[in-house]
């Protein structure tokens, strides 16, 4: 099989796997494959499936991109994009508040990743809504493992997979939805926008806000998974997860050293930063910082028919 290759080198010292973090879906995302610096993607292009190697050159800080099968061409042509070349953090103020800037200065080379792909990041999204990470990973997992496919070429040797086709996703029955441990309102969504899967790719060449506008015009889709969508298909700096578990907690945590921050709080720590409010969530994510779990832990729910994972 045929392979497209490039270098890149960022006009800054790309973190690689610090900006690909975002783009991965649990620990066993069957969709990609990190270690030893070299990362790998299986990804479903607008021309066709691909895997997309990445690996690092300690010697100047290229980029080496190697890509196979038939959207191998595009996935290349994204790297830059994918690696946060088009993010520009120049209006990002920081000192607004102290702790913001201690992180700033922590992670100081931090970009946000564009895929320029919608549905691959709003599936998952659905998938992640009013569930534990615990639940969504695996209910992404096993759709992926039951309908995607094996990424072409040495993908294929890595039991590296590409989502499946929102064909396949419009066509995948209510029972066999349950079966992957989707409940029904998460799969009614996933097959609706599935339904209108060519206009919402569309929508990765518009504007951020309008792209926000066209997913939460859809049934199921709010301002969470909107925004857990755009921070990754446009690379939005400004999309916070508002109307999560825990965002508003741990952020507020961070910000404030006291805990019980809801959404209202949240916006309002976040004001100053306006149009670089993500930024601000992502420095908290990559820090690590947590506020102390007291309560009892939500449950996983046991009621849904569950089936065994694809080999």
């Amino acid at each position: 099989m045929q392979v497209v290759e490039r270098t890149w080198v960022p006009a800054w010292p790309c973190a690689v796997g610090q900006t690909l973090a975002v783009l991965r879906h649990g620990p066993a995302d069957p969709t990609v494959r990190f270690g030893a610096g070299v990362y790998w993607r299986g990804m479903r292009t607008p021309a066709g499936p691909a895997t997309l190697r990445l690996e690092v050159s300690a010697a100047d800080g290229g980029i080496r991109a190697a890509a196979w099968g038939a959207g191998a061409a595009w996935a290349v042509g994204a790297v830059p994009a994918m690696l946060g070349a088009e993010d520009d953090p120049s209006g990002f103020r920081p000192d607004r508040h102290p702790q913001v800037a201690r992180l700033a200065h922590h992670f100081p080379h931090l970009r946000l990743p564009r895929t320029g792909l919608v549905m691959e990041s709003l599936v998952p999204a659905i998938i992640e809504q009013r569930v534990t990470g615990t639940e969504a990973f695996a209910g992404h997992r096993r759709l992926v493992h039951f309908y995607g496919e094996r990424a072409p070429g040495p993908g294929a040797d890595l039991r590296l997979w590409v989502p499946p086709t929102p064909q396949t996703l419009a066509a995948i029955p209510s029972w066999q939805w349950l079966r992957l441990g989707i409940d029904p309102a998460r799969s009614r969504t996933i097959v609706g926008a599935a339904r209108v899967a060519p206009s919402l790719e569309r929508a990765a060449g518009v504007s951020a806000a309008d792209a926000d506008l066209r997913l939460r015009s859809l049934p199921g889709i709010g301002v969470w998974t909107s925004a857990e969508t755009r921070m990754r298909s446009h690379g939005d700096a400004d999309a916070v997860s508002f109307g999560d578990y825990n965002v508003a907690r741990d952020v507020g945590w961070a910000l404030t050293g006291k805990d019980g921050v809801d959404d209202d709080g949240l916006a309002e720590l976040l004001e100053p930063f306006r149009p670089h409010r993500y930024r601000v969530q992502r420095l908290v994510e990559l820090a690590g910082i947590r506020r102390p779990r007291r309560g009892a832990r939500m449950p996983l729910r046991t009621h849904l028919p569950v089936a065994q994972r694809a080999q």
